[in-house]
């Protein structure tokens, strides 16, 4: 299995491309590295490929807050310029700068 470079950086907001969430990156995955339980309970019609990037995102929608895990292939880039309002934002990144977060550094 070939890897393919990720479309998306630490701090990029992005969103869903079927479902309601914007979301920032926080990690990604070169590959798919979650448990296969979890694979198997994505519908088999929409189950993303496992050879492409995978995205731990900080994502909201109307009603939560959560993280997401999701393929490069379900993402589209956020360019609303609005910021998101996920309480663990502050442990990740600085502030939101030309729609992006900027990746918190702590240097012992």
């Amino acid at each position: 299995m070939m890897a393919s470079r990720a479309k998306y950086h630490l701090g990029q907001v992005v969103r869903h491309k079927k479902h309601t969430f914007r979301g920032v990156v926080f990690d990604v995955d070169a590959i798919f590295a979650n448990t296969e339980e979890w694979y198997a309970a994505i519908p088999e019609d929409s189950r993303p490929k496992k050879d492409q990037p995978f995205y731990h995102l900080l994502a909201e929608n109307e009603e939560s807050y959560y993280v997401a895990y999701v393929s490069e292939q379900n993402l589209v880039a956020d360019y609303s310029g609005e910021p998101v309002e996920h309480p663990d934002l502050g442990e990740l990144f600085d502030q939101f700068e030309d729609g992006a977060y900027r990746v918190h550094f702590n240097l012992n």
